[in-house]
């Protein structure tokens, strides 16, 4: 997901946004411990993602939503 995309979305979606990633990322380490993840590569992308809505979210905390 690109952090353009990102900033379109309301902070109310982001937050949604959050969770879901959170839960895949949950899932994925699950998957692992049991050796059944097919595409180890994704755990990092989830967790880059999951970074990129954080950054936004704090960045609206700090500028507002018109930043």
């Amino acid at each position: 997901m690109k952090a353009n995309e990102l900033k379109n979305l309301s902070p109310a979606e982001l937050d949604a946004k959050l969770v879901e990633l959170k839960d895949e990322l949950f899932k994925l380490r699950f998957q692992q411990a049991i050796n059944q993840l097919e595409n180890p590569m994704r755990i990092r992308a989830v967790k880059k993602d999951i970074a990129r809505v954080k950054t936004i979210i704090r960045d609206i905390e700090l500028h507002g939503a018109n930043a």
